[in-house]
């Protein structure tokens, strides 16, 4: 019993045995005999004077404890704070819808509206009223009118333009080179306007110098040359003001062994501005091939496979000083001005300014859609991206 009360007071002190005494004691009792006898008799009677003490008063060495048991703390009285009282939300304000970041993508224009349909104008050549002349020349006549035309260039979205024949681009008159053609000109708007052919002929008949007032006509006549893809346009002052406002359009000398045959396409790059009055300096804010806005993406232009596409593109646009025009996934054989029967580079992408055209040729070996767009990512973004879908 005696030798138990020890073991119990060395095992409270615990600092002399330490931790793993006690563990060794728990694990093995009967060792506690054996410990005890390692200890000396006058350590033996300190360490249980010591033990006594402690038991008695509660102090171990310098430390002392309460030797009452601590009473319980009553419950606070303390009435909690209050929960504070958000305030009450402020609602939002109404945000508009955002804007579309091709805004001109939604939606279609009908060309019942406009009366002119740009896939239609791919492939709409007007070779005019062929005739001989006494001599044994081909004589091709034409009449071309212009007029005021309020057209859709995306939907919903109006443009007041002067039209050549109702339609922008002008049509796409076309002959053979060494063909007398004869142009009667009209003027039913409420400009004065005129037209300048490119190409080589007499500064007399160079419309550049003759304005013809509202009401009034004239005829211009000459003989077709060089061999190439040319223009024709308004060059009346302010000459931006005429051509932003769509008076142009293709003039097609073919040479007179024809090229190889192919499906071919006339696209006409050209813009737009949405100002009242817009300024030389000014800039489009919509880009399209043929006036409609991604009308070839809506629309793609079917295509053959292993087809032989001959296309002849033209830059009319107004206040942007370079455009381009890139196909994807594919290259072309580049003709610059048509006026060469053989190609200068293969590449994919040209770059032009106001006034500039070319020849492409190409084919496709896959099926597939395939982008064609402006060299330029903001004049796609503002209309002028299309795709050819071959089959």
């Amino acid at each position: 019993m005696k030798n138990q009360q020890r073991l119990s007071r060395r095992m409270l002190l615990g600092g002399s045995i330490g931790v793993a005494g006690l563990l060794a004691l728990s694990a093995n009792p009967q060792s506690a005999h054996a410990s005890s006898a390692i200890l000396h008799k006058s350590d033996m009677a300190s360490i249980d004077a010591m033990s006594s003490n402690s038991i008695n008063t509660g102090k171990v060495g310098n430390t002392s404890h309460a030797s009452k048991a601590t009473t319980p703390l009553a419950p606070s009285k303390t009435t909690p704070p209050p929960t504070p009282t958000l305030p009450k939300a402020t609602p939002l304000p109404k945000v508009p819808a955002p804007t579309p970041s091709l805004p001109f993508m939604i939606g279609d224009v009908d060309p019942k509206v406009n009366g002119f349909d740009p896939m239609e104008m791919l492939t709409d050549f007007d070779r005019g009223t062929v005739s001989k002349l006494p001599t044994g020349q081909t004589l091709r006549e034409f009449t071309i009118t212009a007029t005021n035309k309020t057209i859709l260039v995306a939907p919903g979205q109006k443009f007041d333009a002067w039209a050549f024949n109702g339609r922008v681009p002008g049509p796409a008159i076309r002959a053979t080179a060494g063909d007398h053609v004869r142009i009667r000109f009209i003027n039913k708007s409420t400009a004065a306007h005129g037209i300048h052919f490119h190409g080589i002929h007499s500064g007399n008949v160079d419309g550049a110098f003759l304005s013809v007032v509202p009401g009034r006509e004239t005829v211009y006549e000459f003989d077709a040359q060089p061999v190439g893809v040319h223009l024709y346009h308004c060059h009346m002052s302010p000459l931006f003001t005429h051509i932003y406002k769509g008076l142009y359009g293709f003039f097609i000398i073919d040479p007179p062994q024809p090229r190889p045959q192919a499906l071919e396409l006339a696209m006409m790059m050209n813009g737009f501005s949405f100002k009242l009055n817009p300024g030389s300096d000014d800039s489009n804010d919509l880009h399209a091939i043929n006036t409609v806005a991604y009308h070839f993406f809506k629309h793609p232009i079917p295509i053959p496979i292993n087809k032989l596409v001959r296309v002849y593109l033209g830059g009319m646009l107004e206040f942007d000083k370079l455009f381009g025009f890139q196909m994807h996934s594919n290259m072309f054989n580049l003709f610059p001005t048509g006026t060469s029967l053989e190609p200068t580079e293969l590449t994919d992408s040209v770059l032009m300014c106001q006034g500039q055209r070319a020849i492409l040729e190409f084919s496709f070996k896959f099926p597939g859609s395939y982008m064609f767009r402006s060299l330029y990512s903001e004049h796609a973004d503002k209309g002028f991206m299309g795709t050819f879908q071959v089959k």
